[in-house]
């Protein structure tokens, strides 16, 4: 009668920690696409709402380029915001079908000033965000992935 005691307290803990996923808030270093080196490091919370928005909260240059602190081709209220606080992540809401995806969110580049539609991907480890930030369709756009800072 303890074994059963023990194997259906252990399969219970079992199942908690396989359904619980890491979700995306914390710290985030973003990795440009193009060249391979860190940009920023983006602070993600989860509003009260049960959505997630991002922050800049620090900015790195790339070896021999001068560093972007202003959104300079962004427009409307965020033509020259500085980068240093500029949220650019919103909407995102974690899927009911997936644990690990998250749907619905919205991403500006700063270096283009661009706003996509996006969606994310948490790895199985929860240190590896795959963002996928498009135009009408997932099929047109662009995939970035960002490290998670310990």
């Amino acid at each position: 009668m303890n074994k059963h005691l023990i194997f259906s307290l252990l399969s219970f803990f079992a199942f908690s920690l396989h359904t619980h996923a890491a979700d995306i808030s914390g710290t985030w270093k973003t990795i440009d696409d193009k060249t391979g080196y860190a940009r920023a490091e983006v602070k993600i919370s989860k509003l009260k709402d049960g959505s997630y928005a991002g922050k800049i909260i620090k900015i790195h240059a790339i070896p021999n380029r001068p560093a972007i602190s202003h959104c300079e081709k962004c427009e409307g209220k965020l033509k020259n915001a500085p980068l240093l606080g500029l949220s650019i992540l919103s909407g995102f809401q974690r899927s009911d079908e997936k644990s690990n995806e998250y749907i619905h969110g919205k991403i500006i580049d700063p270096l283009s000033g661009n706003t996509y539609q996006s969606k994310g991907q948490l790895n199985a480890r929860g240190n590896v965000l795959t963002l996928r930030g498009y135009v009408g369709t997932p099929l047109l756009g662009r995939t970035v992935s960002w490290i998670r800072v310990e």
